[in-house]
């Protein structure tokens, strides 16, 4: 547990009140604000949730002062799966729209990063920073070796993103042997390179997807239309090794 002020605490979710106020501030940000859905989102109780969640840990931001006997008291979620939490012939949700045969065959243990998000309230401050450093706690912590999951540009228009997502084909294609690829035959280099404006490809990226990349993350070959939670995915790979020097800092931190 991290106490960050007299309010805000990061922590792993203890008991079922934190997950479901997980499940509640995923619901605002990807049913009520992005326009998704899923099979097992419960519209009644406004609940994001899915079948992985059982199985997963769940960073959690909380503010104590927000709503201590409900639903609201988590500001920020990151979900994590680590590859010794799978069940026997188990998968990652990550599977459900790419093919992680390299990472799997790598040999290195695995963390899949997912279900990212704030409430519209934190963001823009410190409180992503408190995440990813209570994320670099549990890196170093598990001694996780690679880190991986799909991030999401909103909406399933494929050529109103195609300057952004040629710009990730063209300059952060993950090596080939973390090269996962998509299990939909939905390419990113849909335009040449002489066409694409570096810059308005930048401010059309989402912030996290720019987070990760100054970090040293790579994309996997191709791209993921999600219908059901109105996204077009990317699936984002770091290797611990290869992080950038703001990645080094970052770990270090992490585990002082």
């Amino acid at each position: 547990m991290r106490t960050i002020d007299n309010d805000l605490t990061l922590r792993l979710a203890a008991d079922e009140r934190d997950l479901r106020a997980a499940q509640r501030l995923r619901y605002e940000v990807f049913v009520e604000e992005m326009g998704g859905d899923g099979p097992m989102v419960d519209h009644k109780r406004r609940l994001e949730r899915d079948a992985f969640d059982e199985v997963c840990d769940h960073l959690v931001l909380v503010d104590a002062a927000r709503d201590p006997s409900g639903l609201d008291h988590v500001v920020g979620v990151y979900r994590l799966l680590r590859d010794d939490q799978l069940a026997p012939n188990g998968r990652f949700y990550s599977e459900t729209e790419y093919d992680l045969a390299p990472l799997r065959q790598s040999g290195r243990s695995l963390l899949e990063l997912g279900r990212s998000c704030l409430h519209p309230n934190y963001r823009g401050g410190g409180a992503m920073f408190q995440l990813w450093k209570g994320l670099a706690d549990y890196v170093t912590r598990h001694g996780s070796e690679i880190l991986f999951g799909v991030a999401s540009f909103p909406g399933i228009d494929v050529e109103a993103l195609a300057m952004p997502l040629a710009q990730l084909h063209l300059a952060h294609l993950a090596p080939p042997e973390l090269r996962v690829r998509s299990r939909m035959p939905q390419r990113m280099d849909l335009m040449p390179p002489e066409k694409i404006d570096r810059r308005r490809a930048m401010v059309a990226t989402p912030a996290l997807i720019k987070a990760y990349l100054r970090l040293g993350g790579h994309v996997g070959w191709g791209a993921f239309i999600d219908r059901q939670f109105n996204t077009v995915d990317v699936c984002l790979v770091m290797d611990t090794e290869r992080l950038s020097g703001r990645g080094h800092n970052l770990y270090a931190r992490g585990s002082a």
